[in-house]
């Protein structure tokens, strides 16, 4: 697995308004989105301001990390608090990790220096590599990333 930490500032938008780019899950084999959290709903359990919707994030999320035999990468954007509001969702990123199949993930700092149980876990993988991103370095890691990612897949 290869992770990747997305510092704050770093090009991600999470703004009020969705078509901004706020979060989302893309379900890329119909090419389909949903935004999956509101300020308004009093149920959701909630990320800084926002209110997660868990059932529709699981309609668009677990279908994709379905381990297939066709499937050469995963590539989840982002492991986080969010997401990790699913009961089903971390034990389907532990099917990945488990099929073999390469991984690039991003997971986020901490912000109180420890990290979330789950991310703490993907991070001690044993075949986990970790990358700290920030504007300085990113254009030069990508080349890295990339040239990880070939090995891994020539090597499957």
């Amino acid at each position: 697995m290869l992770s990747c930490h997305w510092p704050s500032g770093s090009g991600k938008n999470y703004s009020d308004n969705p078509s901004a780019g706020g979060p989302q899950t893309i379900e890329s084999q119909l090419k389909d989105s949903g935004f999956l959290y509101s300020r308004e709903s009093q149920r959701w359990p909630n990320v800084g301001r926002y209110k997660v919707d868990v059932s529709s994030f699981e309609s668009l999320a677990l279908p994709e990390l379905q381990v297939k035999v066709d499937t050469d990468l995963f590539i989840i954007d982002e492991v986080g608090k969010m997401e990790l509001f699913s009961s089903s969702f971390f034990p389907a990123v532990l099917r990945v990790l488990e099929s073999n199949i390469p991984l690039l993930a991003s997971v986020p700092i901490p912000k109180s220096g420890r990290d979330i149980p789950g991310v703490a876990r993907l991070k001690n993988h044993p075949g986990a590599t970790m990358c700290m991103l920030n504007t300085s370095n990113r254009d030069a890691m990508k080349e890295q990333i990339y040239s990880n990612l070939i090995n891994l897949l020539q090597n499957q």
